[in-house]
């Protein structure tokens, strides 16, 4: 077991959102995602097989879907989805996002 203190980890960067491989493993990916008010992941998918999270650990934003619709993420919210379907964030103020892709990519 170990513990992986996020906040003293991994800060956030001013010209792109940030993002820091927090562990990796046969079973799964953990990825925080740091993004600055305006900072956005575009819309993407990957071409496999497997689901991921996004939890959103602090500030506002959208989850953003390739249709163009954007769901409103507060700290809490978490976006359940495949891999294969398009996903992305958009940062309404200063945000930090936890991502967990199984199997990982």
């Amino acid at each position: 077991m170990r513990k992986i203190e996020l906040y003293k980890e991994h800060g956030f960067k001013d010209l792109t959102f940030s993002n820091y491989l927090v562990h990796e493993s046969e079973f799964m990916k953990v990825i925080n995602f740091n993004f600055r008010a305006g900072q956005k992941l575009p819309v993407h998918s990957h071409d496999l097989e497997g689901e991921l999270t996004l939890t959103v650990l602090e500030g506002r934003g959208e989850f953003l879907a390739a249709d163009g619709a954007a769901m409103p993420a507060e700290p809490g919210d978490v976006l359940v989805s495949g891999i294969a379907e398009p996903h992305g964030v958009s940062a309404i103020t200063d945000m930090r996002v936890l991502v967990t892709i199984a199997p990982p990519i």
